[in-house]
């Protein structure tokens, strides 16, 4: 059965990607000008809830895990780019962790 061992690392992956997106949409709330980072704080919020399920779906060995973690590492992908875009410290923090994630989310498909 697959789980939690053959999947530790995009497991961690996503939970990192996770806490990150949750803390960047938190600290966006208090930037100057929080219409700007609106599609950042939305991005965030899909984000993390897509890695927090895809973390879920692998730990319990889903045969859905696969699919999801395709899905994730496009809305991690696109939470990267947003997040590229502002020149915060928590924006650029979570941008590398959407992209490792994403990168780890597209090894699942690989194995």
């Amino acid at each position: 059965m697959n789980g939690y061992h053959q999947y530790q690392d995009c497991i961690e992956a996503c939970l990192r990607c996770a806490t990150l997106c949750h803390h960047c949409a938190s600290a966006c709330t208090r930037e100057k000008d929080i219409a700007m980072m609106a599609g950042c704080i939305q991005l965030d919020m899909e984000c993390a809830a897509i890695c927090t399920a895809a973390a879920q779906l692998m730990s319990l060995g889903s045969s859905h895990a696969t699919r999801l973690c395709i899905i994730c590492a496009d809305i991690c992908d696109a939470c990267a780019a947003e997040c590229g875009k502002h020149d915060h410290e928590h924006c650029r923090e979570c941008a590398k962790a959407c992209a490792d994630c994403a990168e780890q989310c597209r090894k699942m498909n690989n194995r």
